[in-house]
């Protein structure tokens, strides 16, 4: 009986391993799908699109490279990508790379390193990388960004950001 029941309890800690790996592994393709939406509105300037990725109440708090460095809550957040957009003459160049992506339940997080190539309005040539991080919640079935954490190295002698170095 206690072989038995040894059996059944493994079975039963095999079947839920697999199902919240299944689980997991569904939730991180949804948040890489989020990114990928997130990279294709970048690129085409599409102001709504990427507004679409982040939660749209106050609950958001990003941190960014530019001042103000904090922005809390979606309108506030929309003003500067709306600013942001409007420097470039055209469409930017946006590629995500390294991104990495867990979810557990209806929390996640990613990192990837971001680089924008493109032409400013003032003709002179744009062309940066940056460090980001993100928290994701589930909300109502939907993976929304909560928190952005954008981030450059710096160059610990001058103390001057490098916006250009690839890891």
């Amino acid at each position: 009986m206690q072989i038995r029941l040894a059996n059944v309890l493994a079975a039963g800690a095999m079947l839920f391993a697999a199902t919240a790996a299944s689980a997991s592994d569904a939730d991180v393709t949804k948040i890489k799908t989020l990114e990928a939406r997130f990279a294709a509105a970048f690129s085409a300037k599409d102001l709504d699109g990427i507004m679409k990725v982040y939660v749209p109440d106050e609950s958001l708090v990003v941190f960014d490279v530019v001042p103000p460095r904090q922005y809390v809550g979606g309108a506030a957040y929309r003003k500067d990508w709306q600013a942001f957009l409007a420097t470039f003459d055209g469409a930017p160049q946006f590629t995500l790379s390294d991104l990495t992506v867990a979810a557990n339940g209806s929390m996640g997080y990613g990192h990837s390193i971001q680089h924008v190539v493109g032409k400013g309005t003032d003709g002179k040539p744009i062309d940066f990388t940056v460090r980001v991080t993100d928290v994701y919640r589930k909300i109502k079935g939907q993976w929304l960004i909560v928190h952005e954490h954008v981030s450059v190295p710096v160059d610990i002698e001058t103390g001057k950001p490098d916006f250009t170095s690839k890891p």
